[in-house]
């Protein structure tokens, strides 16, 4: 079988008055210094991966802490942990092997390869995959290659258990080594054979600080992928500060996937110890803004939306 995992790198590097611009969250303890450290700090933080990304789409590299403001349920709070630092990440490829799946592996394939090269030279990989029902294909590797091999020994059969799938790969990256947590979820259609539910799903990479990113591979021949389909990969990455993707040509897949990994690789780190009562159990809302320095246009961020504080 044939996987597409391909980050599109979607903006080259672009000097405005001395900052870097190329195309454009949960509580967890963070390091004292860097931000991979595993240091358990006294106190509760929590941590927020931002994108930034100018008018085109470009990252934006090279704002300082000061350029930033995080509101955590519409209070100010202070910034006590900031990094730009291109840091490795726990990275879980979340495959579709369903049958319908079965004419898009092999371009796919060649897009998943241009991901994990794109990739920081310290990443772990591990593979699911899912037709009927969700396996583990490979465990933690360092290897993208070896994993992206992997894909070769399967074949594409059976009904879709996206949400299973989901779920495992959500579970297994918080296993991961890395501070800093993704998901690539590829497939062309929505679930039809898992046994959790959306709002399941949907709860858990709520909870769970795994950024998710999903690619929709779409029927080259009619560009379709199915309104119900899109918007579930769209509402499942949008809450986490990931991202969607529809690409509809091979061309634009390896683009997507080329963005997707340089887009891990060129995001802040904001980290906070909130005012409000955070083992309280309940939703907090997470605002994050940016007040660019003078030459530089408006800024988009994303980030995810929130996070559960702790249970007593």
């Amino acid at each position: 079988m044939r996987t597409n995992l391909s980050l599109v790198v979607i903006g080259l590097a672009m000097s405005v008055f001395g900052y870097a611009a190329v195309p454009a969250g949960a509580q967890q303890p963070v390091p004292a210094a860097k931000p991979d450290d595993n240091v358990r700090l006294s106190r509760d933080i929590v941590t927020v991966h931002v994108t930034v990304s100018d008018p085109y789409g470009r990252f934006v590299t090279g704002l300082e802490k000061s350029h930033f403001e995080i509101f955590d349920d519409k209070l100010k709070q202070d910034i006590e942990f900031f990094s730009d630092d291109d840091v490795p990440v726990t990275l879980g490829i979340v495959y579709d092997v369903s049958g319908s799946m079965t004419s898009k592996l092999q371009r796919s394939l060649h897009a998943l390869r241009r991901f994990v090269e794109t990739s920081h030279n310290d990443d772990e990989f591990f593979l699911v995959a899912f037709n009927h029902r969700a396996q583990l294909i490979r465990d933690f590797s360092s290897s993208g290659e070896s994993v992206v091999n992997s894909l070769t020994l399967v074949t594409p059969d059976g009904k879709t258990a996206l949400y299973d799938a989901a779920y495992l790969g959500v579970e297994k990256a918080r296993q991961g080594r890395h501070t800093k947590r993704a998901l690539l979820v590829i497939s062309d259609g929505q679930d039809n054979s898992s046994r959790y539910t959306f709002n399941e799903l949907r709860t858990l990479v709520k909870e769970a600080d795994v950024q998710l990113y999903s690619i929709g591979v779409l029927d080259m021949s009619d560009g379709t992928l199915g309104l119900a389909g899109q918007a579930i990969l769209e509402e499942l990455s949008r809450v986490t500060g990931g991202r969607a993707f529809f690409p509809q040509s091979e061309e634009e897949l390896v683009d997507v996937c080329t963005q997707i990994a340089l887009e891990l690789r060129h995001q802040y780190s904001i980290g906070y110890y909130p005012t409000t009562n955070i083992r309280d159990g309940r939703w907090h809302k997470i605002k994050v803004k940016v007040d660019p320095p003078p030459g530089l246009p408006r800024l988009s961020v994303r980030a995810k939306e929130g996070y559960f504080g702790l249970k007593r």
